[in-house]
């Protein structure tokens, strides 16, 4: 080969070398960029965090209030707007870093605490397509509701000073520890648990915390030979229409994107909802002889809280099915449990949200689909998975049934946890908060 053909080839397999360094190089700039925040992610996250904020107020503030005697309304209201106004603030503080940074298996840590370091354009490694500061808002929402729900199993004689307490302890020791196990990395995650939206996180964990704290403050005056029917059940019905639509944004948008994942999540929410409606009425016609107005929001809470886990990994139809379990499970919890061991929880927190909760986290591993979500259950030949849930609900269970006891138990040794017996006969509203309706 003569010198100049190899000074050609020479200068030929240089400009390949340096052609494909700079590939190279672009590809790694592409690597190591950030993610990019979507306009039409965030449009619709920051919609959902409005409609999930709707579900607390005015939702479930209407929703308890319908279904409480009249001289209680105000009171049961006032929990619920207390328990969002003290849930924010400490979620900003310190429940979103504890709950959503590092990868620790039990909880995160300090890293966020009161928002330190998230700037306008920051982006959480758990939602690569939206402000971090529109994610965080979005998981508060689920934090206020979950702690606010407890209090519909406690209405009637709870003291507003020990329930504030309760909100501060139980968002930071229970919630907080339960929401980073399934969502924000921790060992429920990693070994392969699924909850969509919030089955174990949400209403499997108010549900065993209302059950032991009506056990814990003991039953009503009257429980089971006064007449404790429910005041307004138009106001009942009211928040079960806002609470009903406020769960498209709880479910659809835990896809944290406004995508197809997001649209099935809705679609299996609606229908489970639907199927719970009617199959509680077919039920309670059938045992009771008549179809009751509070049996059928009942109903449709069960279904709207037992899909809630699976929505975002079965196929729409599931969602039927899921409903149609949810409302005759919940009703049996509702009407026959609840009888037989003698429990007065007031609103039946435990017998919708803690059964449904527990239920719907079950059959996500029964009916989870792969093209859906990802994860395969056991119609795709994955039994596995449903002892993953079965994990997931024991370890819930435990924990939120044990510290929510010594919490309560820690309060009550500073602060009566139960309003005095005159007090609980002229009202809550009345007697705690000097005001009435007329």
């Amino acid at each position: 080969m003569t010198k100049p053909a190899v000074t050609r080839y020479g200068m030929m397999g240089g400009i390949a070398i340096l052609m494909a360094m700079a590939t190279t190089s672009v590809f790694a700039q592409v690597a190591a960029q950030p993610a990019k925040i979507d306009g039409g992610d965030t449009a619709w996250m920051i919609s959902a965090t409005g409609l999930v904020l709707m579900m607390s107020i005015p939702g479930l503030a209407l929703f308890y209030a319908g279904m409480v005697r009249k001289k209680n309304v105000l009171a049961t209201m006032a929990q619920t707007l207390a328990a969002v106004a003290l849930g924010s603030i400490l979620w900003v503080a310190i429940g979103f870093s504890l709950a959503f940074t590092g990868e620790g298996p039990a909880v995160g840590t300090f890293e966020r605490l009161m928002l330190s370091g998230m700037g306008m354009l920051t982006i959480s490694p758990l939602a690569k397509t939206i402000p971090e500061s529109v994610f965080m808002m979005y998981q508060m929402t689920f934090a206020v509701i979950t702690v606010a729900l407890v209090a519909g199993a406690v209405a009637d004689r709870m003291r507003f000073s020990a329930f504030l307490w309760f909100v501060a302890g139980w968002l930071l020791l229970v919630y907080v520890p339960i929401a980073h196990w399934v969502w924000g990395g921790g060992f429920l995650a990693t070994a392969g648990v699924i909850d969509f939206a919030g089955g174990l996180v949400v209403h499997l964990n108010a549900g065993i915390a209302g059950l032991v704290a009506c056990l814990v403050l003991g039953a009503r005056r009257g429980y089971g030979t006064d007449n404790l029917a429910p005041y307004d059940l138009s106001l009942a019905v009211i928040g079960t229409g806002l609470l009903w639509v406020g769960w498209f944004g709880f479910n659809g948008g835990s896809a944290l994107s406004a995508g197809p994942r997001a649209g099935y999540a809705i679609l299996a929410t609606h229908l489970a909802a639907c199927a719970g409606v009617l199959t509680w009425m077919v039920l309670e016609w059938w045992d009771r002889g008549r179809p009751s107005v509070l049996g059928m929001i009942s109903g449709a809470i069960a279904g709207l809280g037992t899909i809630t886990p699976a929505s975002g990994f079965v196929l729409p139809w599931h969602g039927i099915v899921i409903g149609i379990a949810a409302g005759a499970i919940c009703y049996w919890a509702c009407t026959k449990l609840k009888t037989k061991l003698g429990y007065d929880d007031s609103l039946d927190v435990f017998g919708v949200h803690g059964i449904g909760g527990a239920t719907g986290t079950i059959l996500a591993g029964v009916f989870a689909v792969a093209a859906v979500g990802e994860t395969a259950g056991l119609l795709e030949g994955n039994s596995q998975q449903v002892l993953l849930q079965f994990y997931g609900v024991v370890a819930t269970l435990l924990w939120s049934g044990i510290v929510t006891f010594v919490l309560l138990k820690v309060i009550g040794f500073f602060v009566p946890l139960r309003v005095r017996d005159e007090d609980e006969r002229a009202g809550l509203d009345v007697s705690l908060h000097g005001e009435s309706l007329q």
